[in-house]
């Protein structure tokens, strides 16, 4: 069990999640944080589904589709360092999507009550944590804000050479 643990500790350490806390912080937090394996083609979670879980890809890729079967459509690909289910975490609300490993791949779970429960001991902790997901929100946010300003101008072929 310790060997498991020191590696969950340099997972989280080496994480987004990893980079603001300290070594004892990493600790609690690999304490309640558990790696997930997906095979080529396995889902991680269905859209439609809520599992109040923040997923953390730790390693290979996963494909952010809609629809199913061979209808579904891929609107992203997610790799090592991405976070996935951050709303349903926050609010409890169904994902938007369902993801599906494209290849191997390797993601680091979080579940809303055990994190919250370290609220009372680890405030600093649950702040650091929550900020990261906040950040790495706000930075998809503003990837999807651009990707819509240069299809827009691409439509109206304003801004540019097209």
């Amino acid at each position: 069990m310790a060997g498991l643990e020191v590696d969950l500790c340099k997972v989280v350490g080496d994480s987004p999640l990893g980079e603001d806390i300290s070594v004892d912080d990493c600790r609690v937090l690999a304490g309640i944080v558990k790696l997930r394996r997906l095979e080529d083609g396995e889902v991680l979670f269905d859209e439609g589904a809520v599992d109040n879980t923040v997923y953390l890809i730790t390693q290979g890729r996963l494909a952010v589709t809609k629809g199913g079967g061979e209808q579904a459509t891929t609107l992203h690909v997610l790799e090592k360092g991405d976070l996935a289910g951050e709303l349903s975490f926050v609010d409890g609300t169904p994902h938007s999507a369902t993801l599906m490993a494209l290849g191997p791949a390797e993601v680091m779970a979080l579940e809303r009550g055990p994190f919250e429960a370290l609220i009372e001991a680890h405030p600093h902790l649950v702040y650091h944590v929550m900020r990261t997901i906040v950040r790495k929100v706000h930075s998809t946010l503003r990837r999807m804000n651009m990707q819509y300003i240069e299809m827009a101008n691409y439509i109206t072929k304003t801004h540019g050479r097209y």
